[in-house]
């Protein structure tokens, strides 16, 4: 199998019908206070339908490669999934997602935002970021997903603090704390920022202690620490994956480079000028620039051989 490659949470083309096809209705906080769980219910079985439109979408689209928003429940840091009143059909739409990917083999994964800090020294903010990816293991275990990083819910792993080492072991101490559904599917991403961490620190400091898989970031490469090679950090991250598991990486191009001067330096382009190196290895990658699925199609036009195309990636222009 050949290196597959897909998008992050929304889908341009499904977002511009009407009715808007989304998983990523949400709120204000003023709203939520006003409107309460029955509102947060309805955004939330709205968002939970359409994941299942995503996940049919992307298989007739040959796109086999799709992270799942992390914003599908508004404001769910404020409850559990079965406290609201759609509960029940919400976890019908989850089951009935899940089924759908698994049958057609559509990869799906998420990604917590960057405010789930295990390196934190503050015990609220871990435990925040703890019961947050909680949550999220929840969901994929409603969904039917594996407890495998197959099923991939990948976080930074925080701040330095002005102590890497001592960041490094805080989180390798709370990771121990999350329950198994997110445990078990837990991966770690290499930073964009030079004072944060390297894949080869987190190879050498997270999964020698923990076993929790690399996400290798390409464009998080160019612009974090550099302590290796391209090629050397890559096949760490590929090493740090379980047998039987394809690797997962994310690709995208500086936008400061490619569109616009301005733009900060780890800003993701719109569209792709540089092709994802996998050194020869078979992964999955995550597309991350800003036209999602519209540059999935362009990638595979202007990078990848006509042979490894999608069958149905050709009819689209």
């Amino acid at each position: 199998m050949t290196t597959q490659f897909g998008y992050a949470c929304i889908n341009t083309m499904l977002q511009a019908q009407k009715p808007r096809v989304t998983c990523n209705r949400g709120m204000i906080q003023r709203t939520f206070k006003a409107k309460g769980l029955p509102y947060a219910s309805e955004l939330a079985l709205q968002n939970s339908a359409d994941l299942i439109k995503h996940v049919a979408w992307n298989h007739a689209h040959g796109i086999k490669v799709f992270r799942v928003t992390s914003c599908m429940f508004p404001w769910h840091s404020e409850y559990d999934l079965t406290q609201l009143p759609d509960y029940e059909a919400i976890k019908d739409n989850l089951a009935a997602a899940g089924a759908l990917a698994l049958k057609h083999g559509v990869r799906l994964s998420t990604h917590p935002g960057q405010f789930n800090v295990l390196t934190s020294q503050t015990e609220r903010v871990v435990a925040n970021a703890i019961d947050e990816l909680d949550k999220h293991g929840i969901v994929f275990d409603l969904m039917g997903l594996p407890r495998s990083p197959a099923a991939k819910i990948n976080i930074h792993i925080g701040g330095a603090y002005g102590d890497r080492p001592a960041a490094m072991d805080r989180w390798c101490k709370n990771y121990e704390r999350l329950s198994d559904s997110a445990k078990s599917r837990l991966t770690v991403e290499n930073d964009d920022k030079p004072a944060l961490y390297s894949t080869k620190m987190l190879y050498d400091n997270i999964v020698t202690r923990t076993g929790t898989p690399i996400v290798f970031d390409s464009h998080h490469f160019a612009c974090g620490p550099q302590d290796s090679t391209y090629e050397e950090a890559f096949l760490m991250a590929v090493d740090s994956w379980p047998d039987g598991v394809r690797p997962q990486c994310h690709h995208s191009n500086s936008r400061k480079k490619y569109e616009d001067p301005t733009a900060r330096v780890n800003a993701h382009s719109d569209w792709y000028y540089e092709p994802f190196d996998d050194c020869g290895f078979s992964v999955d990658v995550v597309l991350e620039c800003k036209q999602k699925e519209q540059a999935v199609f362009k990638y595979y036009k202007d990078f990848v051989n006509k042979e490894a195309q999608p069958l149905c990636l050709s009819t689209i222009a």
